[in-house]
Protein backbone atom coordinates (compact mmCIF):
# COMPACT_ATOMS: atom_id res chain seq x y z
CA UNK A 1 0.00 0.00 0.00
CA UNK A 2 1.30 3.57 -0.82
CA UNK A 3 -0.26 6.27 1.33
CA UNK A 4 -0.14 9.45 0.63
CA UNK A 5 2.26 12.26 2.63
CA UNK A 6 -0.50 14.03 3.31
CA UNK A 7 -2.23 11.01 5.46
CA UNK A 8 -3.65 11.89 8.91
CA UNK A 9 -5.51 9.57 11.51
CA UNK A 10 -7.74 9.61 14.33
CA UNK A 11 -9.59 6.91 16.13
CA UNK A 12 -12.64 5.58 18.16
CA UNK A 13 -14.54 2.69 20.26
CA UNK A 14 -16.65 0.56 18.17
CA UNK A 15 -18.98 -1.55 19.40
CA UNK A 16 -16.61 -4.26 17.53
CA UNK A 17 -13.38 -2.71 19.71
CA UNK A 18 -10.93 0.15 18.86
CA UNK A 19 -10.79 1.79 15.02
CA UNK A 20 -8.22 3.50 13.45
CA UNK A 21 -9.50 6.05 10.75
CA UNK A 22 -7.34 8.10 7.99
CA UNK A 23 -7.86 10.21 5.24
CA UNK A 24 -5.97 12.55 3.01
CA UNK A 25 -6.45 15.67 1.41
CA UNK A 26 -8.81 13.30 -1.29
CA UNK A 27 -10.98 12.10 1.31
CA UNK A 28 -11.03 8.93 3.10
CA UNK A 29 -8.27 6.36 3.17
CA UNK A 30 -8.68 3.67 5.52
CA UNK A 31 -10.92 2.35 8.41
CA UNK A 32 -8.98 -0.31 10.11
CA UNK A 33 -10.28 -2.81 13.21
CA UNK A 34 -7.08 -2.93 15.89
CA UNK A 35 -5.53 -6.08 15.04
CA UNK A 36 -6.96 -6.71 11.60
CA UNK A 37 -3.98 -7.85 8.86
CA UNK A 38 -2.36 -5.92 6.72
CA UNK A 39 -2.52 -2.77 8.85
CA UNK A 40 -0.46 0.04 7.28
CA UNK A 41 2.28 1.70 10.03
CA UNK A 42 0.03 4.44 11.27
CA UNK A 43 3.19 6.15 13.63
CA UNK A 44 3.99 8.85 10.92
CA UNK A 45 0.32 9.95 10.61
CA UNK A 46 -0.05 12.65 12.68
CA UNK A 47 -3.26 13.02 14.93
CA UNK A 48 -6.18 15.36 13.26
CA UNK A 49 -9.08 14.38 15.44
CA UNK A 50 -10.99 17.40 13.91
CA UNK A 51 -10.06 16.95 10.36
CA UNK A 52 -13.60 17.51 8.58
CA UNK A 53 -13.28 13.68 6.76
CA UNK A 54 -12.55 12.31 9.98
CA UNK A 55 -15.24 13.74 12.43
CA UNK A 56 -17.98 12.67 9.70
CA UNK A 57 -16.90 9.45 9.13
CA UNK A 58 -16.65 8.65 13.01
CA UNK A 59 -20.22 10.33 13.24
CA UNK A 60 -21.17 8.14 10.13
CA UNK A 61 -19.76 4.69 11.55
CA UNK A 62 -21.19 5.51 15.02
CA UNK A 63 -24.54 5.76 13.10
CA UNK A 64 -23.83 2.33 11.49
CA UNK A 65 -23.24 0.73 14.58
CA UNK A 66 -26.49 2.40 16.06
CA UNK A 67 -28.41 0.97 12.99
CA UNK A 68 -29.33 4.18 11.92
CA UNK A 69 -27.85 4.39 9.04
CA UNK A 70 -27.48 1.69 6.08
CA UNK A 71 -25.14 3.57 3.66
CA UNK A 72 -22.43 6.25 3.72
CA UNK A 73 -21.94 9.75 1.94
CA UNK A 74 -17.94 10.07 2.24
CA UNK A 75 -15.34 10.96 -0.73
CA UNK A 76 -13.33 8.58 -0.89
CA UNK A 77 -9.47 7.71 -1.56
CA UNK A 78 -9.06 4.92 -2.79
CA UNK A 79 -5.44 5.97 -4.30
CA UNK A 80 -3.14 3.27 -1.85
CA UNK A 81 -3.61 0.44 -3.99
CA UNK A 82 -2.84 -0.80 -7.32
CA UNK A 83 -5.07 0.03 -10.59
CA UNK A 84 -6.75 -3.61 -10.01
CA UNK A 85 -6.97 -3.34 -6.42
CA UNK A 86 -8.78 0.09 -6.98
CA UNK A 87 -10.99 -1.65 -9.39
CA UNK A 88 -11.82 -3.77 -6.63
CA UNK A 89 -12.72 -1.63 -4.28
CA UNK A 90 -15.19 0.30 -6.43
CA UNK A 91 -16.84 -2.71 -7.29
CA UNK A 92 -17.31 -3.51 -3.98
CA UNK A 93 -18.73 -0.76 -3.54
CA UNK A 94 -22.01 -2.06 -5.72
CA UNK A 95 -22.38 -4.28 -2.79
CA UNK A 96 -26.10 -3.09 -1.60
CA UNK A 97 -26.87 -3.36 2.59
CA UNK A 98 -28.81 -6.24 3.74
CA UNK A 99 -26.85 -8.48 0.43
CA UNK A 100 -23.41 -10.37 -0.15
CA UNK A 101 -21.54 -12.18 -3.21
CA UNK A 102 -19.40 -14.04 -4.37
CA UNK A 103 -16.04 -13.90 -4.90
CA UNK A 104 -16.67 -15.82 -8.35
CA UNK A 105 -19.39 -13.22 -9.30
CA UNK A 106 -17.33 -9.69 -8.36
CA UNK A 107 -14.55 -11.39 -10.62
CA UNK A 108 -16.77 -11.77 -13.02
CA UNK A 109 -18.11 -8.19 -12.52
CA UNK A 110 -15.14 -6.36 -13.34
CA UNK A 111 -14.61 -8.34 -16.32
CA UNK A 112 -11.57 -10.79 -15.07
CA UNK A 113 -13.61 -13.92 -14.03
CA UNK A 114 -10.45 -16.15 -14.03
CA UNK A 115 -8.77 -13.82 -11.58
CA UNK A 116 -11.00 -15.20 -8.45
CA UNK A 117 -7.55 -15.49 -6.43
CA UNK A 118 -5.91 -12.16 -7.19
CA UNK A 119 -9.75 -10.47 -6.69
CA UNK A 120 -9.74 -12.22 -2.93
CA UNK A 121 -5.96 -11.15 -2.44
CA UNK A 122 -7.56 -7.42 -3.56
CA UNK A 123 -10.51 -7.67 -1.01
CA UNK A 124 -8.25 -8.71 1.88
CA UNK A 125 -6.17 -5.47 1.07
CA UNK A 126 -8.98 -3.17 1.20
CA UNK A 127 -7.92 -0.38 3.26
CA UNK A 128 -11.68 0.86 4.24
CA UNK A 129 -13.43 -1.46 6.24
CA UNK A 130 -17.12 -1.51 6.57
CA UNK A 131 -17.57 1.58 4.18
CA UNK A 132 -15.99 -0.35 1.31
CA UNK A 133 -18.07 -3.06 2.31
CA UNK A 134 -15.77 -6.59 1.88
CA UNK A 135 -17.98 -8.09 4.26
CA UNK A 136 -20.41 -8.60 2.28
CA UNK A 137 -18.44 -11.28 -0.56
CA UNK A 138 -18.65 -14.49 0.90
CA UNK A 139 -17.38 -18.02 -0.89
CA UNK A 140 -19.44 -19.08 -3.88
CA UNK A 141 -20.88 -22.01 -1.49
CA UNK A 142 -21.91 -18.83 0.64
CA UNK A 143 -19.22 -19.61 3.44
CA UNK A 144 -17.70 -16.56 5.43
CA UNK A 145 -14.29 -17.78 4.22
CA UNK A 146 -11.67 -14.55 5.18
CA UNK A 147 -12.22 -11.28 6.70
CA UNK A 148 -9.02 -9.22 7.52
CA UNK A 149 -11.09 -8.06 10.37
CA UNK A 150 -11.79 -11.27 11.82
CA UNK A 151 -14.35 -13.73 11.16
CA UNK A 152 -16.53 -12.76 14.16
CA UNK A 153 -16.64 -8.95 13.00
CA UNK A 154 -17.49 -10.29 9.78
CA UNK A 155 -20.51 -12.02 11.05
CA UNK A 156 -21.91 -9.38 13.84
CA UNK A 157 -21.47 -6.73 10.40
CA UNK A 158 -23.63 -9.54 8.68
CA UNK A 159 -26.51 -9.87 11.04
CA UNK A 160 -25.99 -5.95 11.55
CA UNK A 161 -27.06 -5.30 8.14
CA UNK A 162 -29.97 -8.01 8.07
CA UNK A 163 -27.83 -11.00 6.77
CA UNK A 164 -27.86 -14.35 8.04
CA UNK A 165 -24.31 -16.16 7.17
CA UNK A 166 -25.26 -19.77 6.43
CA UNK A 167 -22.03 -21.11 8.62
CA UNK A 168 -22.41 -18.44 11.04
CA UNK A 169 -23.30 -20.94 14.13
CA UNK A 170 -19.92 -22.15 13.77
CA UNK A 171 -18.22 -18.40 14.59
CA UNK A 172 -18.72 -16.95 17.86
CA UNK A 173 -20.82 -13.63 17.33
CA UNK A 174 -19.91 -11.03 19.41
CA UNK A 175 -22.87 -8.17 21.09
CA UNK A 176 -22.72 -5.43 19.32
CA UNK A 177 -22.13 -3.06 21.87
CA UNK A 178 -20.68 0.29 22.90
CA UNK A 179 -17.80 -0.05 25.89
CA UNK A 180 -19.10 0.62 28.98
CA UNK A 181 -16.70 3.56 29.61
CA UNK A 182 -17.13 6.98 27.79
CA UNK A 183 -16.70 7.29 23.98
CA UNK A 184 -16.13 10.29 22.25
CA UNK A 185 -18.75 12.16 20.55
CA UNK A 186 -18.40 12.72 16.97
CA UNK A 187 -17.04 16.12 17.10
CA UNK A 188 -14.42 15.05 19.06
CA UNK A 189 -13.04 11.90 18.90
CA UNK A 190 -10.75 10.75 22.08
CA UNK A 191 -7.77 9.21 21.01
CA UNK A 192 -5.64 9.40 24.22
CA UNK A 193 -5.94 5.30 24.60
CA UNK A 194 -6.27 4.11 21.13
CA UNK A 195 -2.92 4.66 19.78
Amino acid sequence: MNFSATTVKTAFLSPLGPVTVAATEKGLAGVWFNGQRHLPDFAPWPLAPTHPVLVETVAQLQAYFAGTRVDFDLPLDLHSGTAFQQAVWQALLAIAPGTTTSYGALSASIGKPKAVRALGAAVGRNPISIIVPCHRVLGGDGSLTGYAGGLDRKVALLKLEGVQPPIAATVPSPTLRYATRPTASPTSPSTESLF
